[in-house]
């Protein structure tokens, strides 16, 4: 009987594959030493970590910070301000009069200033402005975070998929490997042929590469999740979650979704302060009082100049002509404010298709699945039938082959539409603003 070598595949793979030729070494290889051990989540925890870990979301909330600061500076400017200001002043000679002094060689000057805003439409507009700009930002974090979040999930997905796209190609190695052992006892007994045995090794080398390649795929999934919920490494699902769908009539409500939304929440948002800044263009035209108390003391003094003094001043400052600058900046407001309600528009019919494409698909899908699970499990049975039509000599083991490919096809085809199914449900969540919770 002719030794099988197996090959460096199989070997790279050795933690994977339930079967392994046996060593013909009289002394046992050393052993590597044990990988450590994979860090397992479930998905609720996978998406967890990552809105609270994701280096994404912590940049999106910094722009938060920035609008409060902006907000806070248009705040500032719409309340008092008080300045004080001391000078020393020495000249190359004072003046003096009949003994008095009228400008003394050295003097310092405490002044102070307080000024307010008694009128100011166009300061106020611009601190409700800001304030706005806050919400926009808060809302575009949290659009951040729906994001990474069915990122999230969608990579959680792929690595139950890959795993079992990897258990699929381990049972079709499994039956390709039991093929060839029968092929080889035949072949020793004197009743099989050379060329039944080359076409089943070539079976089990084709099978221990798309094994090799599968694993390559789940280690790449693996990375992939570990990347988005920030770990320092490969992370592994724990298990398959499962999407409660809500009823059709709540789905039929687009006013018990549609508002969750956060891109919709954003762009509504958005379109509202891009209004206010377009309607507040009409204070540009609105005059500014300003008060000011300015008190100030000298020492020494001087003949003509007292020690304290203060002075109160009102001042009004109107815009009379601008040669159109103020008109013009209304025109370009008013071009954004129209733009981003054509936005809100786009966004929301584009969020009504995606439910109406998520429900449809979660049908085709499941319907496509039981096809596919029916189609595997008559696979299964063709190729048992083969089999033992090819023990009792009644067939070539070019049909065992034949029945074999077709079988792990037909069950990677389940599993491929097994994937379209949750990912089907875990878009429909999202679409309907349900996901993240």
């Amino acid at each position: 009987m002719r030794k099988r070598v197996l090959p460096a595949g199989a070997v790279l793979m050795a933690t994977i594959l339930a079967a392994a030729a046996p060593a013909q070494a009289q002394t046992p290889p050393a052993q590597a030493p044990p990988a450590p051990q994979m860090e397992s989540v479930s998905f609720e925890e996978a998406v967890e970590r990552a809105l609270k870990n994701n280096p994404t979301i912590a940049q999106a909330a910094e722009a938060v910070l920035r609008a409060e600061g902006l907000l806070r500076q248009a705040r500032a400017a719409t309340r008092p301000a008080v300045n004080a200001t001391l000078s020393n002043t020495t000249l190359n000679t004072g003046t003096s009069f009949n003994g008095i002094v009228v400008i003394p060689r050295n003097q310092s000057t405490i002044s102070g200033d307080l000024s307010m805003p008694v009128l100011a439409p166009a300061r106020w507009a611009a601190a409700s402005q800001a304030r706005d700009q806050v919400e926009v930002a808060n809302l575009s974090t949290a659009d951040t975070r729906k994001q990474i979040a069915a990122a999230t999930g969608q990579a959680y997905l792929a690595v139950i998929t890959q795993h079992r796209q990897l258990e699929v190609n381990q049972r079709a190695l499994d039956a390709a490997r039991a093929h060839l052992d029968y092929a080889q006892r035949l072949l020793a007994q004197g009743a099989g042929t050379r060329l039944n045995e080359l076409r089943a090794a070539q079976e089990v080398t084709s099978d221990e590469a798309r094994l090799e390649d599968a694993g390559l795929a789940v280690r790449r999934a693996q990375e992939a999740l570990g990347v988005l919920i920030a770990a320092n490494g490969p992370v592994d699902a724990a298990t398959e979650p499962t999407f409660d769908i809500p009823p059709a009539t709540a789905v039929a409500d687009e006013t018990s979704w549609m508002a969750t939304r956060t891109d919709v929440r954003l762009s509504t948002a958005t379109e509202r302060a891009f209004e206010r800044v377009w309607h507040d263009s009409r204070k540009d035209y609105y005059p500014n009082v300003t008060a000011a108390f300015d008190p100030q003391a000298l020492a020494p003094s001087g003949a003509f100049a007292p020690s304290r003094s203060w002075r109160f001043t009102v001042s009004l400052s109107q815009p009379i002509f601008d040669s159109g600058q103020r008109s013009g900046l209304a025109k370009v407001r008013e071009a954004a404010a129209k733009t981003s309600q054509f936005a809100l528009t786009s966004v929301q019919i584009q969020a009504r298709s995606e439910v109406r494409l998520a429900q449809e698909t979660i049908r085709s899908t499941e319907r496509s699945l039981a096809s596919q699970r029916l189609a595997a499990q008559q696979a299964g049975e063709v190729l048992s039938i083969t089999n033992t039509a090819f023990q009792a000599g009644a067939t070539t083991n070019l049909e065992v082959i034949d029945a074999q490919r077709s079988a792990r096809d037909a069950e990677a085809e389940a599993e491929i539409a097994a994937d379209a199914v949750r990912r089907a449900r875990l878009d429909l969540l999202t679409a309907l603003g349900k996901f993240p919770q």
